[in-house]
């Protein structure tokens, strides 16, 4: 997938914000500057999303505004307006740790037990507690939107002009999608709990996001990818009160953004760089993945280290995972264990400047083009720029071709689940959907080119 989600804890959780995501994945000081320069080591400082920040401060905040380490820290960090300082609603639940759950448990046992007997109970707990874990209320959730490999791999190589084009395309296809989770996804949860409560999803006021762009894979390989985190704070429309983000959607919603992601970017590129689409088979079990006409297979698979690796140690694992219960995983297991491997390999992310990355990607990509990547990339994205393209309307499809394809989403869905949701059917009616272009918003919010780069982030060079 091209969308990834996962949740940010709160308390300390805004440190690996500010780390590894704000200062470029690299071990500086938390007080270094967020600042960034072509030539200079670490990624562009972070940039505010959402229409949620008008209740913040006095309206201070603005979309595309520079984030700051003091903002972070106040709003994922402990819930507080990044502005004034004040409480957004509740404070975070704060839980146990492992070691006060222990002590609380072990101080219960019966005091007339016999040394073996308690030890064995002792050591019984220590075990559970420590297969639970500790729970951390939830700060914020951290989308990650990366670029299909063939549009990194012409982004690595290309000129300036061309690099700023398809970042500005790819900035307004992931705030397409931000404004379609506030719109279809972002509710908060009101009523009482208990077996004689009821609850109910309610509206919110938009919400409030701190996105950090980022250029390449822990591999090195080129990856544009942007995080966006949004806050756990939101503001309730019926009561005008500081709630907390219902999660369940959050999670539901991911494969479906992904889907959607893609295709609103692919729109994006064709208008501004006039490129072809195409669907490429990778493999049994996992559906196409739809790449730009005229990248070579070699040369994504030369930037894809992360993956192959991954894959390498996913097979060693169901291998072992067959000879150790005489059956193929399931999917779910597989999965599970590639989760796994993708741990099992992750190294450490090496912070260096993009004229670095460039320069070495372009001679990377000179080996296996054998020509000037620069130029290639060049051709590629210039040949069919003013050749006109069929893109369609609302008005273009016929009733008959709309049911259809709805005709097919529904079997579909049905041949791969015995039990679906509304975000299983939205994320297979845009894979159904990838092949065609439309001229306007897929979500019916926001124009295109109506978002761009932050005036105060660099260019791509």
């Amino acid at each position: 997938m091209t969308v990834s989600m996962r949740v940010m804890s709160a308390g300390d959780g805004y440190k690996y914000l500010l780390k590894s995501i704000a200062a470029g994945d690299g071990d500086r000081s938390l007080s270094t500057p967020l600042t960034r320069y072509y030539a200079e080591a670490g990624t562009p400082p972070g940039f505010w999303m959402g229409s949620g920040l008008g209740r913040l401060g006095h309206g201070e905040l603005v979309e595309g505004a520079q984030v700051s380490e003091a903002q972070l820290a106040l709003l994922v960090g402990m819930g507080h307006d990044p502005i004034t300082g004040e409480p957004l609603g509740r404070a975070y639940q704060q839980f146990a740790s492992i070691t006060e759950r222990i002590k609380q448990r072990v101080d219960a046992l019966d005091p007339e037990l016999g040394p073996a007997t308690r030890a064995q109970e002792v050591a019984a707990i220590e075990a559970e507690e420590a297969e639970r874990g500790t729970r951390r209320a939830v700060a914020g959730y951290d989308f990650t939107f990366s670029v299909p490999k063939s549009v990194s791999t012409i982004w690595a190589v290309a000129d300036a002009g061309t690099q700023a084009l398809i970042a500005d395309a790819h900035h307004a296809a992931v705030a397409e999608l931000v404004a379609f989770l506030e719109r279809e996804v972002a509710t908060t949860r009101v009523g009482a709990t208990g077996p004689g409560g009821a609850v109910a999803h309610v509206d919110v006021a938009g919400v409030v996001a701190a996105a950090f762009d980022h250029y390449d894979s822990r591999a090195g390989d080129p990856q544009l990818h942007t995080h966006v985190v949004i806050s756990n704070k939101v503001l309730t429309v019926q009561d005008d009160r500081w709630r907390t983000l219902a999660g369940r959607p959050m999670h539901a919603v991911v494969v479906a953004v992904s889907e959607l992601y893609n295709a609103a970017l692919a729109d994006q590129l064709t208008r501004v760089l006039g490129v072809e689409w195409e669907a490429r088979e990778r493999g049994r079990d996992r559906n196409p993945a739809w790449e730009i006409e005229g990248v070579p297979d070699e040369l994504v698979t030369e930037f894809s280290t992360r993956s192959r690796h991954i894959e390498a140690e996913k097979d060693r694992l169901i291998a072992e995972y067959v000879a150790k219960h005489g059956r193929q995983p399931s999917a779910r297991t597989v999965l599970k264990l590639r989760a796994q491997a993708t741990l099992a390999t992750r190294p450490e992310k090496q912070v260096r400047s993009l004229a670095d990355l460039t320069a070495e990607w372009r001679q990377r990509a000179g080996r296996v083009l054998r020509r000037d990547p620069n130029g290639w990339a060049r051709t590629l994205t210039t040949a069919n720029a003013q050749a006109p393209r069929r893109v369609l309307r609302a008005d273009d499809v016929p009733l008959d071709l709309v049911h259809e394809v709805g005709q097919t989403v529904m079997e579909t869905v049905g041949e791969k689940r015995s039990t679906w949701t509304r975000w299983n059917l939205h994320a297979e009616a845009s894979r159904q959907l990838m092949g065609w272009r439309f001229p306007a918003s897929r979500t019916g919010r926001r124009s295109p080119g109506s978002w761009s780069m932050p005036p105060s982030t660099p260019r791509y060079g």
